[in-house]
Formats: structure tokens, sequence, C-alpha cells
């Protein structure tokens, strides 16, 4: 499936612009980015709910604009599920094959087929009230399966259910894709969903592509500030490039002197630079060493946050306050809050982003 210089306006406001995307078979793409950003009206139009203003949908290298819905191999599974009350679980799965004309034993096949794959065996004969968030949304994907489709939209289907249930459901997607195959184009804001389910991931900003990738790209390569502020927490501090030497720059900002990779960025260029918390080495502070190498820093502990394996400090330097992310030690939160300590990182874990 392609989409080709799709753009989409409602009236003067331009929902999507110059969009360009080849969605592989098989793979889970996920579209991620904020409210507004054109995510959603982007999944309409591969559903084929909404009609792009200009530009070309291509099914089986075939242009499917005028296609409507059902007549694509495209099925969608909604954030509220969408399901019929007044039918039980199987009825509500064999409801698109009953559509079809598929015959009673087929239907009783197919519907028994999927109700095993999504771990509901048990509960053809329930009615929907009597089912739970991750059931009814375990429902809704038979539904949408069962016919076999070529391509599954899922626009935030995890929204609804409490953090436990997100991430199990978040496994049995994984499971059920890996046991169909089926292509899935999945919508979400949470850049958690996106790093664990996906195979890329498309970072969409004001109704554009900001940046398209693995999961590991986006997180480790940002190529925007965007793009590393919205995929993963950082910190971000402004800076000018100084000499550059094998592909590694000297920068100066108000606070130290720092070191990164460049690949873009002259020398004398503003840029911002970013580093992940996880990167920032913490030990108690020595006297003489702050200043005295390139990216390190002093600073006094504002706020500590236990986080099962992990602990987030929150350390402040001037008025600049950093996150660094620490694996927790055995005996327990290593820097309390009023504590002096040191902060560094190796150069690898600058990324500089031109402005």
């Amino acid at each position: 499936m392609q989409l080709k210089n799709v753009h989409k306006s409602f009236g003067p406001f331009k929902a999507l612009n110059d969009i360009n995307l080849d969605i592989r078979q098989g793979e889970i793409l996920t579209l991620l980015g904020p409210s507004g950003c054109g995510k959603t009206t982007l999944m309409r139009i591969i559903a084929g709910f909404e009609a792009p203003t200009s530009g070309n949908l291509l099914i089986a290298e075939n242009d499917a604009v005028a296609l409507p819905p059902e007549k694509r191999s495209v099925n969608m599974v909604f954030q509220r599920y969408a399901l019929f009350p007044h039918l039980d679980v199987f009825d509500n799965v064999a409801f698109g094959l009953r559509l079809q004309g598929v015959s009673k034993a087929q239907i009783k096949e197919q519907v028994n087929a999927m109700l095993h794959l999504v771990q509901l065996d048990s509960f053809a004969n329930r009615w929907i009230n009597e089912l739970s968030g991750g059931q009814c949304q375990r429902v809704a994907l038979a539904r949408a399966l069962v016919n076999r489709p070529d391509v599954l939209l899922l626009d935030e289907p995890l929204a609804a259910l409490d953090l436990k249930i997100r991430h199990h459901m978040l496994k049995e997607l994984k499971r059920i894709h890996e046991e169909t195959g089926t292509t899935f184009v999945y919508v979400t804001h949470d850049q958690d969903e996106a790093m664990i389910l996906s195979d890329r991931v498309v970072l969409m900003n004001k109704g554009e592509i900001e940046q398209l990738g693995s999961p590991q790209d986006l997180y480790a390569a940002p190529e925007s500030l965007f793009c590393a502020r919205f995929f993963g927490d950082t910190n971000i501090i402004e800076g000018h490039v100084g000499a550059v030497n094998g592909g590694f720059a000297d920068i100066s900002t108000s606070m130290f002197a720092a070191r990164g990779a460049v690949r873009r960025a002259a020398e004398g260029a503003s840029v911002s630079l970013s580093i992940r918390p996880e990167a920032i080495r913490l030990s108690a502070a020595t006297p003489g060493l702050a200043g005295g190498s390139h990216n390190t820093l002093a600073g006094e502990v504002q706020d500590v946050v236990f986080i099962g394996n992990r602990v987030v400090y929150q350390v402040k330097h001037g008025n600049n306050l950093f996150t660094c992310q620490q694996s927790r030690p055995v005996t327990g939160i290593e820097h309390a809050p009023g504590s002096l300590v040191q902060l560094s990182w190796p150069d690898e874990a600058v990324v500089v982003l031109t402005h």
C-alpha cells in the first residue's frame, strides 16, 4: 500500500500536507504524534472514510481513492470498540461474515478459530455488557480479523484501558500479529506503545511526516528537536558549534563545554543538544572536577523518583534542571535530595540538532 503526495484540507485548515508513505506487507506501522497532527485523518483516508483533497492511495498498485470502504481489503478497530450490545460475542464476530453470505458451517469454523486466536474460546455466548474492557477489545480484534483483511487499522484501541491491561494487550497484539501475518497500522499518541509495538514509526507533526524509522532510530538518532522531545524523555541544551574534527565537534554552552557527533552543523552554527537521561552518569561530587573536561558538570539533587528497577533524579545546575535516570542500586537510593553530585556522559550520547 502506498500514499503518494496526499493532501487533505478542511476549508482553510491543512490537516495533511504532501504525505508520501509506503506501508510494507506484514509490518506493524505506527502513526504517532500529538493531538491534531493528522494521524487519525491519515488513517481514515486509508480506510476510505475520508477522501484526500489531492494525491493517490495505491492498493496492490491500483488507485483506490474512489473505492468505497467495503471494497477495500482493510478493516478497522475503533477506540470505543463499536460492538453490538444486542448480540453475543459469537454473533459480533460473525457479523461481517454473514453480510458476505458465508455458509453457517464456515462461519462457525472461522469464528471459533478467531475466538481461539484471541483466547476467548469459552466466551462465545457471553453478552458484551458481561465483558471487561480488555475482553471487549479482543472481541473487536476478532471481528476485524475474521474477514482476513490485508491491512488492519487500529485507532488508539487501548486508550480506554488501564495501564496494566494496556501493557498486557500490547503483548497480545504482537502475538496476534505474529500468528496472522496481517499488516497492522496503529494510531497512538503514546510513545511507549509505539516503542513496544512497532516495526516502524511515522512521527507526525502539523500534518507532515517529521521522521520515519524504527523506534531505535527515532530514539537514538532524532533528526529534529521535535522528535527528540516527543519520542522519549531528554535534556535539551542550547549551544554553538566550535571546532569540528573527525565527525565530532566542540560545542560551547552557557553551562559547560560539550562535545558531540555532528552530521550537518557547520562551525559557528546555533544548535540544540539532546542528552537522554539514562546516558548521564551520576556520582558524588568531586572538588575540582566540574568544568575540567567535556560533558561534565556539577549540581544539586532536587528531587528523586523511585520507579521499581530505576531511579529518576532531577538535578539543578544554576537555573537549569537535568533529568538523570539510573538503575536502582541494591542498597537503595544512592543520592538523596540536597546531595551534591557530578554529571557526566560520553561524547556519543550527545545528539546535535541544527535549528
